[in-house]
């Protein structure tokens, strides 16, 4: 039977198991310019530690920022250039859907189906 990360002591993901070795070093070239960042590890944890803020990856932040900024009305063409992205398909990868985007949504599409003297479902004679 193969070992899981708990039984090696790692925890339940084998991600957070402090005896990974990281096989990708921060050397290593991304596949464009568009991809290399510069930001160091300890920059990001202090960042976040005078910022009082919860510790968190800084890949989380990607996913977060991807998010957000759709809902601020940045364009997606800006965002893409923030991102780094080359294809609107990554935006798939880092973009997730929130509550309150359902809301809004939902909120628009009652809108523009109702006036707002009628009710859904009422009969009209």
């Amino acid at each position: 039977m193969r070992a899981t990360p708990a039984d090696r002591g790692c925890g339940r993901k084998a991600g957070y198991c402090p005896q990974r070795k990281r096989t990708n070093p921060e050397t290593a070239d991304t596949k464009s310019r568009a991809g290399r960042r510069a930001v160091d590890y300890d920059e990001w944890k202090e960042l976040l530690a005078s910022a009082k803020i919860r510790d968190g990856r800084l890949h989380d932040a990607r996913h977060t920022a991807a998010t957000v900024l759709p809902i601020l009305g940045v364009p997606e063409r800006a965002v893409m250039g923030l991102m780094g992205w080359s294809s609107t398909a990554m935006a798939a990868r880092y973009q997730h859907m929130v509550d309150t985007v359902r809301t809004d949504i939902a909120r628009q599409v009652d809108g523009s189906i109702w006036r707002a003297d009628e009710t859904p479902g009422a009969q009209n004679h």
